[in-house]
């Protein structure tokens, strides 16, 4: 069995998702290929996997790296696996941009890799890439699944699921999560054993539609009372989600500092105090990245280069991969919260929307399930981002800043902020300044 990642440079994650294929009894001898066009980091990451590999796998995989565009078809060939994690652009120049120009025109925003003009621009720049991978996939691998972690989610696994033949499916580890971090936050550890729950709606938008104890007594009543009085009593860090149950009814899966800026409710120049109110953390991604930066510095300068590798090793994870490895190898069924083409699944919310609706694996695949009608708020919710989504693959299809225009425009937070001059004047000048990136939409 041949496994490949690409962006093998994001070290922490190629850590989970290799570390966790190396302690299953099903992957722990197959073929790993690491591709990734950053040398350091490419070097890097091999460093540390081949120590767990000795240390926590008896060196039973076999380990291989492969550096630079030219080599992606070799790191491809023959996969069973692909495993997508690559950020086009990285923190900087292109993270940077996407959060700088925007505050120049007042328009703030948290996270900015999903929905928002930053992911707007990191799918325009991705979905190029994507392409390229999907061709060589088409090519060397036809029959790989490829296991796609990278954001804007959405956007590239609708983009790959719609317009190339490559098996897809979007993964993110915010539905496993969901729940139990809920619960516990609610001071209602005792009820997350044996539970029962139903999640589905949009990547980072998927909402927790049910939730019953072990005993099949609805949790959702004590919740939203518990929500309603954490939210009224104290600053915590998930104020937004829980404002979505007052008013909405529901939770969601994915946080609030991401959240906050997928409406037009939270982000808002002309009421500030509403950042205080809900502990909303601007310009949080630039911190992380460079926190993250500095972590994974400080760890490689501690213990990779003074060669004391016994120390790296790993503890399975929460991430999907390579659980759905096991579960299509072994056609053992095992079941997930997929991204998928919703094709009437989810039947208030477009067919070509891509969807997060939970999914059965086993051997003949990935298999997504009927979820019916969302609650009307919920669909709404979902569709203002669906969206601007879709305009967004049209425009990475097209090439004309047209339609990248359009994607800015029904944008929620985007709108909410900025008139429609600034938001052309806004995109002219953040495809200008992603340069090389972004070129290929500058001629039309």
């Amino acid at each position: 069995m041949k496994i490949t990642f690409l962006g093998a440079g994001s070290s922490v994650f190629a850590k989970n998702v290799l570390g966790d294929c190396m302690h299953s009894d099903v992957l722990r001898d197959a073929e790993i290929t690491l591709y990734d066009i950053d040398p350091q980091r490419l070097e890097e990451s091999k460093t540390m996997l081949d120590a767990i590999n000795v240390n926590d796998n008896e060196n039973r995989a076999t380990i291989k790296s492969y550096l630079g565009v030219d080599r992606r078809k070799d790191a491809l060939h023959n996969a069973d696996f692909v495993v997508n994690a690559i950020q086009v652009g990285g923190y900087e120049p292109c993270t940077k941009i996407d959060f700088d120009i925007p505050k120049k025109y007042g328009l703030n925003q948290t996270i900015a890799d999903t929905l928002g003009i930053g992911g707007i621009m990191r799918g325009l720049r991705t979905i190029p890439v994507m392409a390229e991978i999907a061709r060589d996939m088409e090519e060397v691998c036809p029959n790989a699944w490829l296991l796609n972690y990278t954001n804007p989610m959405a956007i590239l696994t609708g983009y790959m699921q719609r317009y190339t033949k490559v098996k897809t499916i979007g993964l993110c580890h915010s539905v496993q999560v969901c729940s139990k971090e809920l619960l516990e936050a609610l001071n209602m550890e005792d009820r997350i054993e044996g539970r029962k729950e139903l999640i589905a709606g949009i990547n980072h938008m998927a909402w927790l539609l049910n939730i019953y104890d072990k005993d099949g007594n609805d949790l959702y009543p004590e919740i939203r009372q518990r929500a309603m009085n954490k939210n009224m009593s104290q600053k915590h860090k998930d104020m937004v989600r829980y404002e979505y149950i007052r008013r909405l009814g529901y939770y969601c899966t994915e946080s609030s500092e991401h959240n906050a800026e997928y409406n037009p409710f939270f982000i808002k120049s002309k009421y500030p105090q509403l950042i205080e109110d809900f502990n909303i953390p601007l310009d949080e991604y630039p911190r992380r990245c460079e926190e993250q930066i500095k972590k994974w510095n400080d760890f490689r300068d501690e213990i990779m280069h003074h060669g004391d590798f016994s120390k790296i090793t790993h503890e399975r994870s929460k991430e999907y991969a390579s659980r759905i490895m096991e579960a299509i190898v072994t056609n053992k069924p095992y079941k997930i919260g997929g991204n998928v083409i919703n094709n009437g699944l989810i039947s208030n919310l477009p067919d070509d929307a891509c969807v997060e609706v939970p999914c059965l694996v086993d051997g003949s695949g990935i298999m997504p399930c009927y979820v019916g009608e969302l609650p009307l708020q919920l669909a709404a919710m979902n569709i203002s981002n669906i969206m601007p989504q879709l305009l967004t693959i049209q425009a990475a299809i097209s090439k004309k800043k047209e339609d990248i225009y359009y994607a800015a425009m029904m944008d929620p937070h985007t709108a909410a902020e900025l008139s429609l001059d600034d938001i052309v004047s806004m995109c002219d000048e953040m495809i200008d300044a992603h340069g090389e990136y972004m070129c290929m939409y500058n001629n039309q």
